[in-house]
């Protein structure tokens, strides 16, 4: 294809936000919360290394074998979703491309996207070569919270046409809850962090040969349980303000998805530790988590961004104003 023909083919692409876009946004964060789902059956039936080679399955078979049985059909399916993950990302890409000097905001979330599939392969592989380090596993999880985050953007960012895009003005809520946000988020960050170590330190490792990383999973996690009490004190805090202050309708439900979250994944937490960690709830509790990182970021982006200006709607022109 010639480049007069690729020009043509990127001018016909849409310049502004449409529902595909908004459903690939929504994909994208829904693809990415069940990578981790998957990745947490993978750890917790010990199939870590049912595919005991990367990226074969094994050194003869880019695929599952009979022979490796239900740990090579785990592993080789979480494998699998990773494709899955490449065409929504490359179907969004596409989608933003012809805004992408309007839109530059989704563009470069849609090649962050993008970029973390490769990067979130060659840390499985680590994975597997290391036969499974529970500190490699733990930076597997933690690059997907990352890329949770990413997509929560993504479909917060999607719902804006280019002009509410432009148009933004007012800080969406006063200073004070603003940064009750932010460090929501943050101790949301240290509790998920702090959560990958406990899971490094206690019996799932994902297979029976794993190591694990030798600390005491006692104190570990009492050291995990700070950041989530400080975490739901702040997010109490903030509803409280929030319902005491002027803010919009949409902060209000995004706080409270927020503190239904934290609770829920507090007392999922509380109960598996209390029952010695049963592998439903420690699923329910990954789970959790992607939830949570989303819930934290959807309620910091719409608390902290910028709004649009009273009655900017689709097709509306305003002048433009520093984002």
């Amino acid at each position: 294809m010639t480049l007069p023909s690729i020009s043509r083919l990127t001018d016909a692409l849409p310049r502004t936000t449409t529902p595909l876009v908004r459903r690939l946004a929504i994909a994208s964060l829904v693809s990415q919360i069940a990578i981790v789902v998957t990745g947490g059956a993978v750890r917790l039936t010990a199939s870590g290394l049912g595919c005991p080679e990367w990226p074969r399955c094994t050194p003869d078979s880019i695929v599952t074998t009979p022979e490796m049985g239900f740990h090579g059909v785990i592993e080789f399916g979480n494998r699998l979703l990773t494709f899955v993950l490449v065409v929504i990302a490359v179907a969004m890409i596409v989608a933003v491309l012809g805004m992408r000097r309007e839109r530059r905001d989704l563009f470069r979330l849609s090649i962050g996207l993008f970029l973390g599939i490769p990067a979130q392969a060659v840390i499985g592989g680590i994975t597997v070569w290391t036969g499974l380090n529970p500190w490699v596993v733990g930076l597997h999880f933690l690059v997907s919270m990352v890329l949770v985050a990413l997509a929560t953007v993504l479909v917060n960012r999607a719902r804006l046409t280019a002009d509410q895009y432009r148009g933004r003005k007012d800080p969406a809520a006063p200073a004070l809850l603003r940064q009750l946000l932010v460090t929501a988020t943050v101790l949301t960050s240290i509790a998920v962090v702090l959560g990958v170590v406990v899971t490094g330190s206690g019996p799932h490792a994902g297979d029976h040969g794993a190591a694990r990383n030798g600390l005491d999973s006692d104190i570990v996690t009492r050291v995990h349980a700070l950041p989530v009490y400080l975490l739901v004190a702040t997010v109490a805090l903030a509803v409280l303000l929030a319902h005491r202050s002027q803010v919009h309708e949409k902060l209000r439900r995004a706080l409270v998805i927020l503190a239904a979250v934290v609770l829920a994944q507090g007392a999922i937490g509380y109960t598996q530790h209390f029952l010695h960690l049963p592998v439903a709830l420690v699923a329910l509790h990954m789970l959790g988590a992607s939830l949570l990182m989303a819930a934290a970021i959807h309620a910091l982006y719409t608390g902290t961004t910028r709004k649009p200006l009273p009655g900017t709607t689709a097709g509306t022109r305003v002048p433009q104003a520093v984002s």
